[in-house]
C-alpha cells in the first residue's frame, strides 16, 4: 500500500511509478491512498494548486491492513508537509494497539531545490515509523549506478525515490522515474519475504 500526500502533483506521479513497481513482483499488489487535505479550498487556489486526484483518502485505521506501507510526500521546510503530519497525528489510537509494530515502511519525498530537505525529511519520518514499532526499509544504493550520476540534477537518496519541484514546473525526470519504479519493486520484495517469514 501507498499513502501519499501531493499538492502539485509531483509526488503522485512518483506513486504512480512505485505502483507500477510494486505490482512487477509476483504475488505483491499496491494500492494508492491520499491524506487527508488540511487546507482550504480558497487557500489551495491561491497557491496555483492543481485539483486533487481520484485517489481514495484513507483513514488511519486502514493501514493496519496492509502488509507494508510506503508513505510519500513533499518537503516542508526539511519536513514532511504538515497534511502527512496531520496524518500521523491521528494514528494514536494504533499506537496504543501497536497495531504498525513489525510491517515494513518507506518513504518517498519531493522538495523544491537540492538543499530543500530530502534527507532531512526522510531522518525525521523515522522518528514517526518508530514509534509504531515498524520496519524502515531504505532502498540503500541497490539502484546502482544512476544514483551516482553527477551530470543532471536529480532528486532520491538511498533513503528513498525523490524528485526536485523547483517552482512546481520540473517534472519527475526519467532517472528519478526508474529510481521509484525501483524502490517499489524493491520494497515488494522485502515485505513479500516479512510475510513469508512470519
Amino acid at each position: 500500500m501507498k499513502r501519499y500526500y501531493s499538492m502539485y502533483g509531483h509526488v503522485a506521479k512518483l506513486a504512480d511509478e512505485i505502483k507500477k513497481g510494486v505490482s512487477s513482483v509476483e504475488g505483491a499488489e499496491a494500492k494508492i491512498w491520499q491524506v487527508p487535505e488540511t487546507l482550504p479550498e480558497e487557500v489551495l487556489g491561491k497557491m496555483g494548486a492543481p485539483p486533487k486526484l481520484d485517489a481514495p483518502i484513507i483513514t488511519p485505521q486502514e493501514l493496519a491492513d496492509a502488509d507494508g506501507i510506503l508513505f510519500g510526500f513533499p518537503t516542508r521546510f526539511g519536513m514532511m508537509a504538515a497534511q502527512m503530519k496531520a496524518f500521523f497525528d491521528a494514528t494514536g489510537g494504533l499506537w496504543r494497539e501497536q497495531s504498525l509494530a513489525g510491517k515494513p515502511a518507506g518513504i518517498f519525498f519531493s522538495t523544491g531545490t537540492q538543499g530543500g530537505g530530502q534527507e532531512t525529511t526522510a531522518l525525521t519520518t523515522v522518528t514517526q515509523l518508530t514509534h509504531h514499532g515498524m520496519i524502515f526499509v531504505p532502498v540503500g544504493y541497490t539502484f546502482g549506478a544512476k544514483l551516482f550520476d553527477m551530470e543532471k540534477v536529480q532528486g532520491g537518496s538511498p533513503y528513498g525515490a525523490g524528485t526536485f519541484a523547483a517552482d512546481g514546473s520540473r517534472w519527475p525526470s526519467e532517472m528519478e522515474l526508474e529510481h521509484a519504479f525501483h524502490q517499489g519493486q524493491y520494497f515488494a520484495g522485502i515485505a513479500k519475504k516479512l510475510k513469508g517469514a512470519a
